[in-house]
């Protein structure tokens, strides 16, 4: 089953980790739009997934491809608990969820009809404060002190996003130190593939704020993944922390299975499953690309101002389905997003 980045991989590299056949991807082309898997030049590009991988899970290559014996059992429990609807970590669906996703998609919703739904859920109202007094959000130096003044100031769009990421971020906030860093990184990540999905259907004149949340899953199935590990280990007495290796396989192998069983149970519109479908199997000549150009862009970007290797610009171009003002555009808003987000700290 393909996923993620299978096609960059094949576009740019050779060799094939051996698990590679039954793992998924972040990106894919199409069958149609294939290229030829043999390098044209021997300064090929670096390995977009295996650097995202090792930004995340702060490990080296050679790490990443030393698996012990005996994770196979780990994976299948995992494909289990995943195919039967067994995860014990797979986040709750938010109880003002579907009354948010009704206001936020509803083109009558007025700022006042969203500060009642918001206000009706006090933790909500907390994180969404916190939010859009974050660097990635607040638009200028003042603080935001109440619901109301954060829907007058970010507008109607802009308040859109701040809910998606309020009602992400409680759940992909780090729970003990040892997941610390590895949450910190996929809710950065998660938040520039965000951005830049949202942009790129703005372009498409498209929904941007439901591209901006779905744009999000994909870094909570990582979280939750990772989770679901852990527990397994736990129910097996296994004392030890889960080795990057194994976590880098259980990632890449069930990424999208994990986004759809979030979409499904949270009974997202049925429009987020087709695009998370369009990107994990795309169809030739198929015009809706942009959770998949968000998401590599995002990783792109996030790698990039983290100093990792990533992928050359021209690549980039290459491979999306953007003119290059668009393309110029899109990282534009993420890289000042990440300079905002870094100068914070």
């Amino acid at each position: 089953m393909p996923g993620f980045f299978s096609w960059i991989a094949g576009l740019f590299s050779p060799q094939q980790p051996a698990q590679a056949a039954a793992e998924t991807r972040l990106f894919n082309r199409a069958p149609s739009e294939q290229p030829d898997s043999s390098p044209t030049t021997t300064d090929t590009p670096p390995r977009l997934e295996y650097h995202l991988f090792c930004w995340l899970l702060d490990s080296q290559p050679a790490q990443l491809r030393k698996v012990t014996p005996g994770y196979e059992k780990i994976l299948a429990e995992l494909e289990r608990r995943l195919s039967t609807n067994a995860m014990e970590e797979l986040p709750r669906k938010p109880g003002t969820l579907p009354m948010l996703m009704r206001a936020l998609s509803g083109d009558s919703t007025d700022r006042k009809q969203l500060t009642d739904i918001i206000l009706s859920d006090p933790s909500l109202t907390d994180q969404l404060l916190q939010v859009a007094n974050s660097p990635q959000f607040r638009p200028g130096d003042y603080l935001i002190e109440s619901v109301d003044q954060a829907v007058f100031v970010l507008g109607l769009n802009g308040i859109r996003n701040v809910i998606a990421a309020a009602v992400m971020r409680p759940m992909m906030a780090a729970r003990n130190s040892t997941e610390a860093l590895f949450a910190q990184r996929a809710w950065r990540w998660g938040l520039t593939c965000a951005r830049s999905a949202e942009m790129i259907a703005k372009f498409n004149n498209d929904d941007t704020s439901a591209h901006f949340m779905v744009g999000l899953l994909p870094s909570l199935a990582y979280i939750t993944i990772r989770r679901e590990i852990a527990s397994i280990f736990r129910a097996q007495g296994i004392d030890n922390e889960p080795e990057a290796a194994l976590l880098r396989v259980a990632l890449a192998r069930y990424q999208w299975a994990a986004c759809q069983l979030l979409a499904n149970v949270w009974n997202l519109p049925p429009k987020y499953h087709a695009w998370l479908l369009a990107a994990e199997r795309p169809a030739p000549k198929q015009s809706h690309w942009a959770l998949t150009d968000g998401l590599l862009i995002g990783t792109r970007e996030v790698l990039r101002n983290a100093r990792q290797r990533n992928l050359a610009e021209e690549d980039l171009l290459q491979i999306t389905h953007l003119s290059s003002e668009q393309l110029g555009l899109v990282r534009t808003a993420v890289l000042a997003m990440l300079k905002e987000s870094k100068a914070a700290k």
